[in-house]
């Protein structure tokens, strides 16, 4: 179970998003996980849960568990003898598939309804393992890392000069939530092996991600598509902290100062836009992956510009859209188990900055 082996933990910490962090983890379990069967619903509300094909899809989706992979990852570096990372990871592995080209994680739980694999849910697998790794340093975590790393590129071609489709069979469009995360996973290899194979890769998806879905303000649309190049101009959270996090990476590995210079430029950008209402403008999780690119960035840009204005909109939240349950409603009313996921995930990493800066004001 997700919460298991929390109450033995010997580290403890009386800041306010620790504390923040503490409830939700619990509401997380108490509302989503199913006892009987030992997976998590997809949805809060029973008459939410989705007939798709036929098939009551009950349990969560694959995205979910990423989402708490993740989020269990920030609380171990908080509560090193919490073993929150393999529980969560044995039921992912309920969605996996030896199918060829190469294995991968589907959208759904295998036994019940074989689902559809897509490149981004298996990159932030990979990106989670690959920060374990380089955490535990446990040869296990690399391995999944460098199999999300050969799955991942099994989706990547020239049509349109090179990038990686969404999803597997479906050659419609290439997007930025699977580049940009499919860069910071080739990153993630290169620092963890020094096979410069992995950063040549990465430096091709990124360039190729900025010719292609960057705005004029250096923020990033979602897709284009394949056949006439049209570009989907949505604007997500996500898909600005994607490669935002892949220049920080690059400024560390290279010590090319244009690396730094672009990631700050991005982070500047993405600001205002997404964070000058003091709200939050699209999904928790969403919001998640811009918090990673903010946090890896302090690393070389010490100004809290960046983690203060976010934390205004997480203020808001933590204030405003919690419900009687200890969940969190998100902007569009919806208390999905990835949301709640994604917002522990910020909670846990405010829980670390709360110890590192000062974030009063």
């Amino acid at each position: 179970m997700f919460v298991s082996g929390l109450a033995s933990a010997q580290t403890k910490s009386n800041g306010h998003y620790y504390k923040e962090m503490k409830s939700l983890q619990a509401a997380i379990e108490k509302n989503f996980h199913d006892s009987k069967s030992g997976n998590y619903f997809v949805e809060l509300d029973p008459a939410k849960r989705e007939n798709k094909n036929g098939y009551l899809r009950e349990y969560t989706y694959l995205w979910s568990y990423c989402a708490l992979y993740q989020a269990a990852n920030e609380i171990e570096k908080l509560e090193p003898k919490a073993n929150l990372m393999a529980p969560i990871l044995k039921l992912m592995y309920e969605y996996y598939s030896p199918a060829p080209p190469k294995p991968g994680f589907t959208d759904y739980i295998m036994k019940l309804k074989p689902g559809e694999r897509y490149y981004d849910d298996n990159e932030w697998i990979g990106i989670t393992a690959l920060d374990a790794y380089s955490r535990t340093k446990k040869k296990a975590d690399l391995a999944l890392g460098k199999a999300m790393y050969d799955f991942i590129m099994t989706g990547h071609d020239q049509v349109l000069g090179g990038g990686i489709y969404w999803k597997e069979g479906d050659l419609s469009s290439k997007n930025t939530c699977s580049n940009g995360p499919g860069a910071l996973v080739a990153l993630q290899m290169y620092e963890a092996t020094k096979n410069k194979a992995y950063l040549d890769t990465a430096i091709k998806i990124i360039e190729w991600t900025d010719a292609k879905l960057q705005t004029p303000e250096k923020l990033y649309w979602d897709n284009i598509r394949t056949k006439n190049g049209s570009v989907n101009k949505g604007i997500l959270s996500y898909n600005t902290g994607t490669p935002l996090e892949a220049y920080v990476y690059l400024y560390e590995i290279t010590k090319d100062k244009k690396y730094l210079d672009e990631a700050n430029t991005i982070a500047d950008a993405s600001l205002n836009f997404f964070y000058g209402a003091e709200k939050f403008r699209d999904d928790y999780w969403f919001n998640a992956v811009l918090l990673r690119g903010y946090q890896h960035l302090l690393k070389f840009n010490k100004d809290t510009k960046y983690i203060m204005g976010f934390k205004k909109a997480l203020d808001y939240t933590l204030l405003h859209e919690k419900n009687e349950q200890g969940l969190f409603v998100g902007h569009n009313g919806v208390r999905n188990l990835v949301d709640q996921g994604g917002l522990l995930e910020i909670l846990a990493r405010y829980a670390w900055l709360e110890k590192q800066y000062d974030l009063r004001g």
